[in-house]
């Protein structure tokens, strides 16, 4: 009876972090509030430029990256029901402040760069380190995938409810409304995640139970401990690069659609968006589960060299059904990014410092916001299309895969003992 309500009080954690998610991601209203922003005054609008436009939502990445390392450092030590209540009311009350903020553009970028941004990282870099303190290890990837899953799958409701309440109420209204909603749905869900008592012993899983796999328990390894690893440092560079070239699809989807198609392209680019999204939802979740059963690794590099000849074909997608199927992978690949990623941090460094850990790992995420997509940007400038980029993007993808092996066998070569992150390294995969 005490192991029943134990696993219970486990998948009330689990669901509530993949709500909290749900309610606190407005980084996907922003793309919305862009347009709306950039518009005419005589429109509705602000006038703003385009570039006015994304600095708060720049500014609101940079937050967002430093929020979850702040976050996870304080959540090691005082838990995180506070921090992630903290992350919701200041999500939120950033975007109620923007809501007073008029047409400043330095106002909306303190309120919704700074507190919102910040209030998404906390939030968001707390849930997924809880949530796999409740779980048997050989868990870790279906478990984060799930947590990260809910804000991607944000995105599909989100954006139309956005542009909804700005067709209906208006800019500073829509800041406000989204604002209020946040504290309300997002404070209460975070009343119910918390970590488990420091000598819980998670319910095994089924193949544990059967004896087909086991998972020994992994050192736990403090921030300083970390940054002298080598394996560190290939995460790093592996999570910045692949993330990257994600990133830089993602935000052109639109806009190659109306090169690559464009007799069509108006009528099916924001369904194009939706279903990347879905699709970037399902990478978290799918990719999760597959690492778990093939081995870390061997997931990244599986999905590697997937989008690494989509993007050498990314050129040749010249309709509906091929941009559609291009999207796709992009989208599952960055997904299952942001599930491999994190259960690979548990796997080499342990729990107990994970907040940390992740959150110096995820800095890479925040450089990634840099790399692809810049080069992009002037790729386009020059010649008009991303064709080169699209090869170039290639060729990291192609050193990722070089990268991935590299550390797989670094860490065959240090010990041996990293479960989970490789067929070779569990029975059950």
């Amino acid at each position: 009876m005490q192991r029943s309500k134990t696993q219970s009080r486990a998948n009330v954690v689990l669901i509530a972090g993949v709500l909290f998610n749900l309610s606190i991601s407005l980084l996907y209203s922003w793309s919305v509030i862009k347009s709306g922003l950039t518009a005419a005054p005589d429109a509705g609008g602000f006038g703003w430029s385009s570039a006015q436009a994304g600095l708060p939502y720049t500014i609101a990445i940079v937050f967002f990256a430093l929020g979850l390392l702040g976050g996870g450092i304080v959540q090691d030590r005082i838990g995180p029901r506070k921090v992630i209540t903290a992350g919701g009311l200041l999500a939120g009350l950033g975007m109620v402040l923007s809501s007073f903020a008029g047409q400043s553009v330095l106002g909306v970028c303190l309120t919704y760069g700074v507190l919102t941004g910040t209030g998404i990282g906390l939030g968001y870099g707390c849930v997924t380190p809880c949530a796999l303190k409740w779980f048997d290890p050989s868990k870790k990837g279906l478990v984060a995938g799930l947590v990260v899953g809910g804000f991607g799958l944000a995105a599909v409701y989100l954006a139309p409810a956005t542009q909804m309440l700005i067709e209906g109420f208006g800019i500073s209204q829509t800041f406000l409304i989204l604002g209020i909603v946040t504290i309300v749905v997002s404070v209460p869900i975070a009343q119910l995640i918390k970590n488990p008592e420091t000598d819980y012993v998670p319910a095994l899983s089924s193949v544990r139970k059967a004896g087909k796999a086991s998972v020994e328990r992994t050192p736990d390894r403090t921030w300083r401990q970390m940054v002298r690893t080598k394996e560190f440092y290939l995460l790093f560079a592996l999570f910045a690069l692949s993330s990257s070239v994600g990133l830089m699809i993602i935000g052109n989807l639109s806009k190659i659609a109306t090169i690559q198609d464009p007799a069509s392209a108006a009528g099916y680019a924001a369904l194009l968006v939706s279903l990347l999204a879905l699709f970037n939802t399902g990478g978290r979740v799918v990719g999760g589960i597959l690492s778990d059963k093939i081995g870390r690794i061997n997931t990244l590099v599986l999905v590697f060299a997937i989008q690494c000849l989509n993007m050498c074909l990314f050129a040749l997608y010249g309709n509906f059904a091929l941009l559609t199927l291009g999207a796709l992978f992009v989208g599952f690949s960055y997904g299952t990014l942001l599930s491999v990623f994190p259960s690979m941090t548990a796997d080499l460094y342990g729990l107990r410092n994970y907040g940390t850990n992740y959150g110096i790992l995820y800095l890479a995420w925040g450089l990634s916001g840099v790399l692809a997509p810049v080069m992009a940007d002037v790729v386009f400038d020059v010649t008009g299309t991303f064709d080169a980029a699209y090869l170039i993007c290639a060729a990291i993808l192609a050193l990722c895969i070089l990268l991935g092996v590299v550390l797989k066998r670094q860490l065959n070569a240090a010990s041996g003992k990293a479960a989970n992150l490789d067929c070779e390294e569990s029975p059950a995969n």
